[in-house]
Parts: C-alpha cells; structure tokens; sequence
C-alpha cells in the first residue's frame, strides 16, 4: 500500500516539473517570439516580432495585436480591435493605421464642439503621431478647426480655417452640396483645408468653431489626421459624403527609457544590430528602438534577423566585378580594364601589348602570393573605399556640386568653406564624447581645433532632406555676414547625411547661463544694457545692412553667446531664413523656442523681420526680471510677458524686476521696459523695426552716462507710467491679448531648448 501511494506522488511531481520545463521553454522563446505558433500573417499584412498576436508572441503591452479572421480578407488591428494596422515596418519604426473622421456636427445651439484623436491607442504606449508624414486635414465649410494638445487643451499646435463656396458666389447654398476649390490638387481653404503637423504627440484635441454667428448654418464637417494624398481637380463640385477614415502614420519604441551608456540594448538581439534614441522634430520621445547596422537589413529584434545586404545585387552599386562582403562589399573593373567600376561606363579596356603581357603572366604568380599576405591590408583598403563613396555620395545628396557652383561664382567665399570629413574627425578626437561642449533637442555642439584654431562643431541628430537647395543658399550667404556682434560661420562638411557646421569658438558661454546662476547677483545691469544692445545691433546689420536681409527666427538668451570680455554674439543660425529685398516675409513652417516665438508668425506662419523684435522683447524682459520665459507662470497664469505688460499698466513694475536692476539703475528701467512692451505688441506692424530699437537703446545708454549713480531703488506708480509714450488703456489691452496669445502656444518646459 505504501509503494501504492508514492507512485501517484512520483506522477504529480514528473508533471510539474514537465509543465516547468514547458513553461520555461515558452518563456525563452516568447523573448523574440520565435515560436513557430506565433501569427505572423494576418491576411496580407506581415507581423513581425517585437509585434504579436498570441501571448509570448509579442515584446510587451502595447506591441499586442488582434487578427479579426471574421472579415474577408482578415483585418489587423492594434491591441484590443479599435484601431485597424495597414502596414508595419520594422526598419523605420513605423504602424500605418485606418484613422477614422473625427465629425463635427452644429446643431445651431453650439458654435463650438470638442472632440479627441488617438483615444483609440493604447494608452500605455508605446506609439507617437510620425512628425514627419501626417497633416491636420478639414472638409467642410464656415469652421475654424485648432489641434491642440496639453494638460487643459491650451496649446495650440496648428490651425486650420475653411470658408464657404457660396461666400464668393452668391447666398445660394444647398445643404448637400458645397464646392471645394483647390489649388495645384491641394485644399485652398475653400470647402476643405489642411495644415501640417509640427510636433508629435498620442493624442490630440480638436476645438471647432463657427465662422458665422447664423444658427440656420448648421455644417457638417470631418476632421481627419492623415498621411494620405487628398486632392481634388480644381474646382470640383462635392456631393458625395466624405471618407470615413484615411490612413495615417504613427512612431513607435520599444522600453521607457533612452539606449544605455556603454552596453547593448537588451531589445536589440541580433548581431550587428545597435540601440538609438528616439527623436521626432528635435523633441526626444522616452524610448529607443533597434537598427541593423550599416550593410545589413532585416529584423533586429530577433537574433540572426539582421542579414547581410547584398550589394552586388542592388542596381546601380557596381558596373564592373563585384564581391560581396559581410557588412560590405568589393567592385573592381573587369580584367583587361581600368578606371572607375562605380559609374556606369566607367571602365575602360587597356591596350597591352604582346610583350606586357608574357611579363604580367611571369610575374603573376608572385603577385598571388603577394595579395594573400596582404589580405587584412585590401579588407582595410576596401572598408576605406566603401567609406569613401559613402561620402561621396552624401556630399552629393547635400547638393555639395551646387555649393561648389556658387563659390566658384562669388569670389568672396573661400573654397577652404567646404571641409573634409576627415580633417573634423581629426579636429575632436573622431567626434569623442569628451569633446561635448553642449546641444539640445536638434543636435550636439563640440569643440575642435581645425587649422590650428579652435572651432565649434554642430553636428545634427535628425535627418531632414528638404530644402536642401535653400540651406546651400543660406549657407553661402551667412558665410558672408561679417559683424563683431554675429557668430562667424567658418565652413561645412557636407559628407556626412546631415551637413556639419563650423563656427568660430566663443569661450563664455550664453547669455542664459550667465543671467540665471544661483544667488541673488547676475550680471552687472551696466553689462546687462550693453549686450542688449550689442544684439539689437546684430539684428538691425542682419535685418537691413546683409547683401539679403536675413530673418535669424530663433533668438533667445541661449542664442547669444559671450566672449571672454562678455561681447555679445548672436549664434545659432539653423533655423535662419533670408528674403528677398523685393519682398516683405515669406510664409514657412513655424520654426522657433516657446517663450520667444512670436504669436503672429506662430498662427499665421508668416515670418518678417518684426518675428525677431518679439523675440528680442523678450530676451529684453529676461534680462529686466532674471525669469525663464518658458517657465514662467504667475499666480493668474500669465506668462512672462503678459504678466510683465500688466505690472507695467498698473505701475508695480517694481514687484517683478530683479532686486539687483533695482539697486543698479538711474532711473532708465522704465524706458527700457516700455522699449519691451512695444517690441512684443501682438502685431507685427505695430513693432519697431530693430534699426529703431539700436537706436533707442544707444540714446539710453548715453544719456545713463550723463545721469549721476543713484542706488535708491525706484518704484514706478502709475502717473509716471501714464505720463510717458504710451497709455495704461493701450498698456493693459495689449496684456490681455498678449495672455491670450501666449497661451495659444505655451509648451511643457521639457521640450526648451537652452
């Protein structure tokens, strides 16, 4: 009886540890969801790992999918249904997906409606709107549609506005019909408009508003985020309803975190795979992702995934004998030819006589044994080849041939502008981390020594190919202004798949660190006066004195750097546009720093000259108050600016300007502070122009040097402020409309860039 019982026992214990051990295995292979009963098709959509159906088959929350087999053909769907997958890839960290119609309905008692994108999403993670494909896209007539994101809605991320047919044609409107004008096969704001997206969030919030204050006026309008084309014949009378969805295109990461320091991503598998850190319009995403390396493709979530690229069979890679190689690969012309096998055409046939040819056959036998001794010399030669046409052709993606073109035009530009990817290499150590000397959201500064003198390096982390032509404008102009107060730019490198830009090294820092140190004392206000006005000088040469006038668009205290005797500098010219003389702005996609950037120029997108005084009222603000514009909220709410503006209207100016201003000035802080308020008027118009700023500023500075030093620290009521240029009634309105701006397009302090 005894014997009797342990068996069962034996049985219990033999299952459990075979459940285990099954247990164990599913855990393992779940890792990269290499089971072979994973689903890695759904009708005709691929599946790959780290996405999955089944448990175990999948990275994480998030990366689950549903395979609906009811419908036919079977559809694919993120998480649990809601949101249809049209297409993955691995490679660009890409989902396209089925983005339905968000539909506006007015029903005459609303004028204005709230609706919500992405809510479809998991909530978790780990997907982004792509930045770099998708568009607010309006069909409908008589609304304004705002996207906005933020924790109350209150930041404004485009808009888009769309007026009725019937408007330029007469009353007559049928409620079913509408015409939708186009310009060049794009929505012209006639019955349908579009407008692109600039940042990447999951989710959005739209806020629709009447144009028209009729409640018989009761549109029907779909709001769409979407990657598709939608164009329409000029002109074309619209009757059908619109699309329920189009398609749109979001990011994705893998893991919570940025890739780790000095070890290997766990999520990247394979080999010759490496981690990188996600980064969408300057704005880096708390996560990574996975890349084969360079000469490979595949998966690099699995292990093995990353395969060898075969370039021998890639067209247009080698027109003469190819071999490949793990990671690369050899092209060299035909026996009997010479020249370059890598243009078509390039190789040439010889012509050897009888007599060369009885002394090659002599001594090729040699010369076998002399090429297997040198093997590891020709894999070296042929990495640096391959490295060399690589170069090559990013230098001519980057329209070097046409930088080229235009310095052989202009005898004032130096050739040595264009510099070697090698002679920056060598300049920081092959661009060691120890050579870091600062950066942001869109690239990384280092220092060098070039040519015996120090230079700073900017080195790019995003890859944008548009407007390649205009950037080889900009740079040949800005390697022509010449000012004491403008950071010279040296050269470029356009070797690499961003351009690289050398300027001159300032040894200081910025303006911005110096204001805002620790303690109670800054800067002197003496010094404080004079860099204001050694900027406003920069601005004025640069916006009236250049061969073309030159918009910087991105002015702000870490933009101006400090020499050793703390001479201002303006700096940082990448986001620079220059205009034509002929004309009066030009519309762009926004570009700038929350906190300075200029309202008009952010709704509208019209860049003047008056974007860069907004600005520069601004950085004239900071310097007065030691506050940091994109952090700054009063009690009430109001941003720097508009809270400042108000103090000003009701004479408590002293409340907010820094006690060392206060001990420092003689009397001149209320011209100066009216000098910012009109610089930041909310319309362009009623700025001044940056000449007039110059000078207003140098009458400042030379009537203080008239004016005995009074310590005494003033406070300014509101007869004085009253009794000076401009009114309190003007004063507070432009607070109110400066509140209302700024909180248009206030972003989170984690996207500034100082």
């Amino acid at each position: 009886m005894a014997g009797a019982a342990v068996v069962p026992s034996l049985l219990l214990l033999l299952l459990l540890l075979t459940a285990f051990g099954v247990a164990a295995v599913v855990a393992a292979t779940g890792m990269t969801g290499s089971r072979s009963s994973c689903t890695r098709r759904c009708g005709n959509i691929s599946i790959p790992y780290p996405f999955g159906v089944e448990p175990g088959c999948y990275h994480a929350a998030g990366f689950n999918l549903t395979c609906n087999q009811l419908e036919n053909p079977p559809k694919l769907f993120l998480g649990d249904g809601t949101v249809q997958v049209i297409k993955i890839s691995v490679p660009k960290a890409t989902v396209r997906i089925n983005s339905s119609s968000v539909n506006l309905t007015f029903d005459g008692r609303n004028t204005t409606m709230h609706r919500k994108w992405g809510s479809g999403l998991p909530r978790s993670g780990p997907y982004f709107l792509s930045d770099m494909r998708n568009r607010l896209l309006v069909v409908g007539c008589g609304v304004q549609v705002d996207l906005r994101v933020g924790t109350r809605d209150n930041i404004v991320l485009g808009s888009c506005t769309t007026v009725c047919s019937s408007i330029l044609q007469g009353p007559s409107r049928s409620n079913d019909t509408m015409y939708v004008a186009s310009f060049n096969g794009n929505c012209s704001g006639i019955g349908c408009c579009e407008t692109d997206i600039a940042l990447s969030f999951p989710v959005y919030h739209l806020h629709g508003s009447l144009l028209y204050g009729n409640q018989d006026f009761n549109p029907e309008v779909s709001v769409y985020i979407t990657d598709a084309a939608f164009n329409y014949v000029k002109e074309v009378l619209y009757t059908e309803k619109a699309p329920e969805a189009l398609t749109a295109t979001l990011k994705w990461v893998i893991g919570n975190s940025t890739c780790p320091a000095n070890a290997t991503a766990p999520e990247c598998r394979s080999a010759n795979s490496a981690c990188r850190d996600s980064i969408s319009s300057g704005i880096q995403h708390l996560g990574r992702v996975c890349s084969c390396s360079d000469g490979y493709h595949g998966n690099p979530y699995i292990p093995g995934g990353c395969k060898d690229i075969n370039e021998c069979k890639l067209p247009g890679m080698c027109y003469g004998t190819c071999l490949n190689f793990p990671g690369t690969f050899q092209c060299q012309c035909p026996d009997g030819t010479y020249g370059n096998p890598l243009i078509k055409g390039g190789c040439i046939i010889m012509k050897i006589s009888i007599k060369g040819i009885t002394i090659g056959l002599g001594v090729g036998g040699g010369l076998g044994l002399l090429v297997v001794a040198l093997a590891p010399f020709i894999r070296r030669k042929i990495k640096i080849q391959k490295m060399k046409r690589m170069r090559e052709m990013h230098f001519n993606q980057n329209d070097g041939l046409l930088l080229r073109q235009l310095i052989s035009q202009n005898a004032n530009i130096s050739e040595r502008m264009i510099i070697a990817l090698r002679e920056l290499e060598k300049a920081t150590n092959n661009f060691d981390k120890g050579c870091v000397i600062g950066g942001g959201g869109h690239g990384v500064v280092f220092k060098g020594n070039l040519y015996l003198n120090v230079v700073a390096i900017k080195k790019s982390k995003i890859v944008v190919q548009r407007e390649i032509n205009e950037f080889i404008n900009e740079l040949v102009i800005l390697s022509q202004v010449n000012h004491r107060n403008v950071v010279k730019l040296l050269g470029c490198c356009l070797e690499t798949k961003v351009p690289l830009l050398v300027y001159e090294f300032i040894s200081n820092g910025t303006l911005y660190h110096h204001l805002h140190v620790k303690g109670p004392t800054s800067l002197p206000l003496d010094y404080r006066l004079r860099i204001a006005l050694e900027v406003a000088r920069a601005l004025s040469y640069l916006h009236s004195a250049a061969s073309m006038p030159i918009i910087h668009r991105d002015i702000k205290s870490s933009n101006i750097l400090l020499d050793d005797s703390l001479t201002a500098k303006v700096s940082d010219f990448g986001a620079s546009r220059y205009i034509a003389i002929d004309q009066t702005g030009v519309t762009t996609t926004v570009q700038g720093t929350i906190g300075y950037l200029d309202p008009m120029y952010y709704n509208t997108g019209r860049l003047t000259d008056k974007s860069d005084v907004f600005s520069f009222g601004v950085v004239l603000v900071e310097m007065l108050t030691r506050k940091k514009p994109f952090f700054y909220r009063s009690d009430n709410g109001d941003g720097l600016v508009s809270h400042f503006t108000s103090l000003l209207a009701e004479g408590k100016l002293d409340s907010i300007i820094d006690s060392q201003v206060m001990e420092e000035e003689d009397g001149e802080i209320l011209e100066i502070a009216m000098l910012a308020t009109l610089c930041t008027k909310s319309k362009g118009e009623d700025r001044p122009t940056m000449r007039e700023v110059e000078m207003t500023l140098e009458n400042l500075l030379v009537k203080k040097k008239r004016v005995t030093c009074n310590t005494t620290p003033k406070r300014y009521d509101q007869n004085q402020t009253r009794n000076h240029y401009i009114s309190i009634e003007r004063v507070t309105n432009e607070a109110s409309r400066q509140y209302t701006m700024e909180v248009e397009i206030l972003l989170s302090a984690i996207y500034q860039q100082s």
